[in-house]
């Protein structure tokens, strides 16, 4: 439902999505899915390129959104960051997710920079660890130039017609031997960055 919703409305915008990937992906298995946010349309980029069932764990804010509330009180996971309640409980619902076999969606830079144009910002760790405490393997997703359409909620520059171009990466596993969180989080943002430069 969410993706048709997704998907219509950009159509109607005459926003439309280019994706490539580097490698099929086996969508019958389960991954940590992360990737860079500048826009609102990330969520529709995510769900355009993932042909699987997920949940996003996001702001609680969004709650109070009639469209996003609708699915962050079922299928998404709330979190208020400030809180390290909400965050151990958000951590904990995300494992029982990935243990019953289901994906996870995340932007780890942790929201919307205010710098434009925007810069690639610090990932946070939470992805990372559940991926290196489960062994699920990271599914990096490359939103290339979604800001230059509708960048954050497109109150400040507006929004246009144009094609978003995204690339799939190649999913990093997580069951070498010793890898920390710490060392996927700067694999992982490495990719992005070199990705984002070229």
């Amino acid at each position: 439902m969410r993706r048709t919703i997704a998907c219509l409305s950009s159509s109607m915008s005459g926003i439309f999505y280019k994706i490539r990937y580097d490698k099929e992906i086996d969508w019958n298995r389960n991954y940590i899915i992360v990737a860079n946010h500048t826009s609102n349309l990330d969520i529709t980029a995510v769900m355009k390129s993932c042909l699987t069932a997920f949940s996003f764990i996001g702001k609680d804010e969004l709650l109070k959104n009639p469209v996003t509330g609708f699915f962050f009180r079922t299928i998404d996971i709330p979190v208020n960051r400030s809180s390290k309640v909400s965050s151990f409980r958000a951590f904990k619902r995300a494992q029982e997710y990935l243990l019953s076999g289901k994906s996870i969606a995340i932007f780890p830079e942790g929201g919307i920079n205010d710098s434009f144009p925007p810069k690639l910002q610090v990932f946070k760790n939470g992805g990372f660890k559940l991926a290196t405490d489960l062994n699920i393997p990271i599914l990096p997703i490359v939103i290339e130039d979604a800001w230059k359409i509708h960048w954050d909620d497109a109150k400040k520059y507006g929004s246009k017609p144009g094609v978003v171009h995204i690339h799939v990466l190649e999913p990093i596993e997580t069951n070498r031997h010793n890898i920390s969180a710490d060392d996927l989080r700067d694999i992982t943002y490495g990719l992005f960055k070199n990705n984002l430069n070229s």
